[in-house]
């Protein structure tokens, strides 16, 4: 749920803007917040709901004139109008001509480049694209716009030391061992055909046809389809219906879809499916041998019992990550809850999207491919906004606790990475010519550095888990 990485880079960049470039120092107004002001621009803050922000900025005639002017100029210099020479075109003509597109074209110039000033003039970090509405647009006037956009909240971390959050510690007996291995010699079966009834971790090869009263809908039917039974890979009830079932047989069952099934369309509806069963097959399960060994790239592994040592040094692998993964998720649950602050609609709408499209990706769908009840967007925005809200935190917290990435950090984190591979050097080299996966390796950094941080100023108390129970979640 947080791994949230990918979208702290962004934000950092965003909330380190520098706010450079002031021709003044802002003052307060009191009807409108920040009131700023230079020789040609003027612009006043205004807060409306939570984090949305209308600016209005007003441009002087002068400058207006200055711009309307030069364009007008270089037009006359090459325009080319009956009964007059080149360049020697009244500029009254040449207003009646080309003013309206002049006036238009400036406008645009002016608000293009007067927008982000004021931003760094009152120190504002906009979280999402501007509404522009242009206020006044006569030329004998200053020109007057108003953008209104959401900002970045101004985020100062609470570090409760009354609140605790879980160090998680996973404990592991060699019956867990067992059960690994079990599944392991399960995993990687063979299946033969059995001439009987099916039975539970079957596999069974079957057609299928669903219907909501009467009708097909999309993904309804299948043919030749392998399912292992107990495999829960069927919405719950489909699995049951082909136990004691052979080959040859035909036969049709109703069930329900889930009520919160990803498709609203099908989410709690009563389906009939169709079913002719043509084969059962029972599993043999694969034998620990060389083979397996080499499957599972057990290098030096030559007997069962090298095969299990490696099995439980790979576990053991497995639980300090588990561990450090369950930890740091307390620990940010914890920091959720002792600080509250709002967060841009924009930003979480636009996390939710990019959530919504990685699931559609996971099933080979595309956004635009893809049926507006797939995964909707809505039911993303919960876990969006947190995603923000974390995000945001992190960015504040590495200020708070002025970290930042040496460059010993990042070789020793290469040469950690480097162990994975095969040619550690060429791996090496090969990343240095990386510059994206390089800032993907200083946010780890960083979030680590950060959380060693967090745990020492934070309490803490132990949960401990059963490795089974971890394997059952």
């Amino acid at each position: 749920m947080f791994r949230f990485l990918a979208g702290v880079a962004q934000l950092v960049r965003a909330l380190d803007c520098e706010s450079g470039g002031r021709g003044f120092e802002p003052h307060r107004s009191p009807h409108f917040g920040y009131f700023g002001y230079n020789n040609n621009m003027a612009s006043k803050l205004k807060k409306l709901k939570d984090l949305e922000r209308q600016l209005t900025v007003s441009v002087s005639v002068e400058e207006y004139e200055s711009k309307y002017n030069t364009k007008l100029t270089k037009i006359k210099s090459s325009a080319k109008l009956d009964g007059f020479r080149k360049g020697n075109v009244p500029n009254d003509v040449l207003k009646q001509r080309y003013g309206n597109s002049i006036h238009y074209e400036v406008l645009n110039e002016l608000i293009q480049e007067s927008y982000p000033l004021e931003l760094r003039t009152q120190e504002l970090k906009p979280a999402s694209p501007p509404a522009i509405n242009i206020e006044s647009e006569d030329p004998t006037k200053p020109i007057s716009y108003s953008a209104v956009f959401e900002v970045f909240p101004e985020v100062k971390p609470k570090l409760s030391r009354w609140t605790s959050y879980e160090k998680t510690e996973i404990t592991l007996d060699d019956s867990d061992v067992d059960l690994a291995i079990t599944d392991i010699t399960e995993r990687y079966c063979h299946w033969h055909k059995a001439d009987r009834a099916a039975q539970e971790k079957d596999q069974v090869v079957i057609d299928f046809e669903g219907k909501i009263e009467g009708e097909g809908f999309e993904g309804n039917q299948s043919k030749d389809f392998k399912l292992v039974i107990g495999s829960k890979s069927m919405i719950p009830g489909f699995e049951d219906h082909l136990l004691g079932k052979s080959s040859g047989d035909s036969f049709a069952f109703k069930t329900h879809f889930p009520e919160d099934y990803f498709k609203k369309d099908l989410a709690g509806k009563e389906t009939e499916f169709f079913i002719t069963l043509h084969e059962v097959q029972e599993m043999h399960k694969a034998e620990i041998n060389k083979e397996l060994f080499e499957t599972l790239a057990m290098e030096g592994v030559e007997d069962e019992v090298g095969f299990r040592a490696e099995i439980l040094k790979r576990m053991k692998g497995e639980i300090r990550q588990q561990e450090k993964s369950l930890t740091k998720e307390s620990l940010y649950e914890t920091l959720l809850k002792s600080n509250d602050f709002k967060v841009p609609k924009a930003t979480v709408d636009e996390q939710a999207d990019l959530m919504r499209k990685d699931s559609l990706m996971r099933m080979g769908q595309t956004p635009e491919n893809a049926a507006d009840d797939l995964f909707p967007q809505e039911d993303f925005l919960e876990n969006a906004e947190k995603r923000v809200r974390l995000d945001l935190l992190f960015s504040a917290l590495l200020k708070k606790y002025e970290l930042e990435v040496q460059e010993s950090d990042l070789e020793t984190f290469i040469e950690e990475e480097a162990t994975k591979y095969k040619d550690a050097e060429q791996f090496k080299t090969w990343i240095q010519s990386q510059p994206q996966q390089l800032d993907q390796y200083k946010m780890v950094i960083l979030e680590n550095l950060l959380i060693e941080k967090l745990e020492s100023d934070l309490k803490s108390k132990v949960k401990v888990i059963k490795f089974s129970e971890l394997a059952n979640k």
